[in-house]
């Protein structure tokens, strides 16, 4: 079950828009490292404007994703990568649908 979220707006440099799309695949090896991280999808809303919404259990979750390595790379290359800094905004999670685990 998931209750909280992050909603994180990014605005590419011109130019930039395949760096930021090559870095959004290439830190999910970061984020399935955290058991917390229960689902993240990084999107696209338009042509330089894309996203990150993650997922959490509880706002511990939330804050040892906030704290690890994925998102420390993120703001590293902020500067290199977008206009300004990422917009990140805690979300509530009101209604979720997830796949079902099943443990062997």
């Amino acid at each position: 079950m998931v209750t909280v979220g992050l909603l994180i707006r990014l605005h590419a440099r011109p130019g930039k828009e395949a760096d930021i799309e090559q870095f959004l695949a290439g830190v999910m090896p970061l984020i399935r490292e955290e058991p917390a991280t229960t689902a993240l999808f990084g999107v696209r809303f338009g042509p330089s404007e894309y996203g990150i919404f993650n997922a959490f259990p509880d706002d511990a979750g939330r804050g040892a994703h906030v704290s690890g390595l994925a998102a420390a790379a993120l703001f590293e290359r902020a500067g290199e990568l977008f206009v300004s800094a990422p917009a990140v905004e805690p979300v509530d999670v009101l209604a979720a649908k997830l796949p079902i685990t099943v443990a062997p």
